[in-house]
C-alpha cells in the first residue's frame, strides 16, 4: 500500500543523516531486511497540540463574551421596561399597592387581591436574639428625596404623643415577640403588629422589609413628615426603631379597621350614611391641614379608602405617608415617578408624573364617590363593566344635582336612608374634585368647608384659581 494512502511520511531508502534514527534491523536472514517502527506524530502536515489548545481557549472566550453580551442586553431591556411602567411598585412593586395598610389585608376582596397582588402569607420574622442597635438614626436631607435646599425645613416634632426612638427588645416585648397572634396585616412593605407598651398604650408596629431601598425611602418619609404634623384626623407616629437592617415605625393604634373594610369587606353590614358622612368630613379636614397649614405643603400621593383608618366613633384618620412629597411654594409642581393605586390616580399625574395638591383632591373625590355609591374605584365586579367609577359617575353626578334626584347615584344598600342636604353637598364636592383638568378642581380647604356646611356648594361651580399644575 503506498505510504501516501496511509498518511505516513515516505520511508527513507538510505541511511539517515547523522543524529537520526536508523531502521531497526533483524538478525535473522529469514526476515525482511527491516521493518517499520510506529510512525512519529506529524509535525508539519497536521495541527499541533498548542494550536488545539489555543482554538479551545479562543472558543470558550467567544462563548463567554456572547453570554455576557446577552445578559447585558436582557438587563438593559428589563431596566427600560421598569422605567416605562405606568406605576412603580413598592418592593415587587407592584406594589403598586402603593398602599401600606395598618389593618388586616387578608380581608380584602378577591378582586382586589387579583388586581393588587400581595406576597403569599408567610410566618412573620422571628428574631429571638435582636441585633445590637446602631447609632441613633437621624433623618438626612442628603438621603431623602423629600427634602429640598430651596425651602425651609419642617419644624421639629411638637411635644405630646411622639416619643422618639424605641429599642428593638422593647417592641418585641410589646408585640409578644412579633407573634402571629399579634399580626394585623402584611403586604409588600412588610408586616404590621399590634402591641401594648408598659404604660398600657396600644400601638401598631410596622416592620418594613429589611434591605429594601423603597422601604428605606418610606421610612425616611414617615419620619420626616408625620412625626412633625399633628391633627386629630391624621394618624399619629409615636416613634421608630432602627436595629441593624431592621426599620420599624410605631403608630397610635386605630381599632376599627379601614374605610375599605367597612365599605367593601365581605360579610360587612352596609355602612350607615351618618358614618359615611362623618368619615368624609374628617378625612377632608386632615388633608386640608396638610395642604393649607404647612409651609411647604405636603402632598400625600396615596389617598385611598384603605389608607383611611377609622375608630369606634367613626372618626377618620388619614394614614400611610410613605409616598408623601414636600412641595416648596416656589414650585408649581413636582415631577416624580408615578406611584399610587389604580382607580385613584389623577389623569395628569398618571400621564406625566407631574404632581400637585390637586392630585390629592382628585383621589379624595374618588373616595367620595365610593361613599356615595358603595362601588369600588374600578374592576370587573362593578355593573359599569369596563368603565372606571369616575367615568361612570361624572354624568350622573351632574344629573343628580340638576334634578335633585340622588337615587341615580346613591348606594342601593342605603335604602334611601340619608340626609338629602348632606348628600347634595357630598355629590357637589365629588363632581368638582374629579374634574379632568387639575386647575378646575377646588382646593381641599374648599371641599372640607363645603362638606361641613361652612360655605355653599355653589362656590364649587365658580372658576377656581389656577392650580399648581395643568
Amino acid at each position: 500500500v503506498p505510504s501516501d494512502d496511509l498518511g505516513f511520511p515516505p520511508i527513507p531508502s538510505e541511511s539517515p543523516p547523522n543524529g537520526g534514527f536508523a531502521p531497526i534491523l533483524s538478525p535473522s536472514s529469514d526476515t525482511p531486511d527491516f521493518f517499520l517502527s510506529p510512525p512519529p506524530l506529524p509535525s508539519s502536515g497536521g495541527v499541533s497540540t498548542g494550536a488545539v489548545v489555543g482554538i479551545v481557549i479562543g472558543g470558550v472566550a467567544v462563548l463567554v463574551l456572547v453570554v455576557l453580551t446577552l445578559i447585558y442586553f436582557l438587563y438593559k431591556k428589563k431596566r427600560r421596561r421598569d422605567d416605562e411602567a405606568p406605576l412603580a411598585p413598592k418592593e415587587n412593586k407592584n406594589e403598586m399597592l402603593g398602599g401600606q395598610q395598618q389593618q388586616n389585608e387578608s380581608q380584602m376582596s378577591d378582586h382586589e387581591k387579583t388586581s393588587l397582588p400581595l406576597p403569599e402569607p408567610s410566618t412573620p420574622p422571628q428574631q429571638p436574639h435582636p441585633p445590637t442597635p446602631p447609632r441613633p438614626f437621624m433623618s438626612s436631607s442628603s438621603s431623602s428625596d423629600l427634602n429640598y435646599s430651596d425651602h425651609p425645613a419642617l419644624p421639629p416634632p411638637p411635644p405630646g404623643i411622639y416619643q422618639g426612638t424605641f429599642g428593638y427588645e422593647e417592641l418585641a416585648r410589646a408585640t409578644n415577640g412579633f407573634s402571629e397572634a399579634n399580626l394585623l396585616g402584611q403586604g409588600g412593605f412588610g408586616y404590621v403588629f399590634k402591641g401594648v407598651l408598659p404604660n398600657g398604650k396600644e400601638i401598631a408596629v410596622k416592620m418594613l422589609k429589611a434591605g429594601s431601598a423603597q422601604g428605606e425611602r418610606e421610612f425616611q418619609a414617615e419620619i420626616d413628615i408625620i412625626s412633625r404634623v399633628h391633627h386629630r384626623h391624621l394618624v399619629a407616629l409615636v416613634g421608630y426603631c432602627v436595629a441593624g437592617a431592621q426599620r420599624l415605625l410605631v403608630y397610635e393604634f386605630v381599632p376599627n379597621n379601614t374605610l375599605e373594610f367597612h365599605l367593601h369587606g365581605k360579610g360587612q353590614p352596609p355602612m350607615e350614611w351618618s358614618s359615611r358622612f362623618k368619615v368624609a368630613v374628617g378625612s377632608a379636614k386632615g388633608l386640608s391641614y396638610l395642604h393649607e397649614n404647612w409651609n411647604p405643603k405636603i402632598i400625600h400621593r396615596d389617598i385611598k379608602a384603605a389608607n383611611i383608618l377609622i375608630d369606634f366613633s367613626f372618626e377618620a384618620k388619614v394614614a400611610d405617608f410613605g409616598l408623601a412629597k414636600i412641595v416648596p411654594d416656589t414650585n408649581t409642581h413636582v415631577s416624580t415617578r408615578v406611584m399610587g393605586t389604580f382607580g385613584y390616580l389623577a389623569p395628569e399625574y398618571a400621564a406625566s408624573g407631574k404632581l400637585t395638591e390637586k392630585s390629592d383632591v382628585y383621589s379624595f373625590g374618588v373616595i367620595l364617590l365610593e361613599l356615595i355609591t358603595g362601588r369600588r374605584p374600578c374592576g370587573a365586579n362593578n355593573a359599569y363593566a369596563d368603565d372606571s367609577l369616575v367615568d361612570w359617575a361624572r354624568p350622573l353626578l351632574d344629573q343628580a344635582s340638576e334634578e335633585n334626584n340622588f337615587e341615580i347615584v346613591a348606594d342601593t344598600k342605603l335604602n334611601s336612608e340619608y340626609d338629602r342636604e348632606e348628600m347634595a353637598r357630598m355629590v357637589a364636592c365629588a363632581a368638582a374634585s374629579v374634574r379632568h383638568l387639575a386647575r378646575q378642581r377646588p382646593s381641599m380647604d374648599q371641599v372640607a368647608r363645603v362638606l361641613d356646611g361652612s360655605i355653599s356648594s355653589s362656590e364649587l361651580k365658580e372658576e377656581t384659581r389656577p392650580a399648581s399644575g395643568t
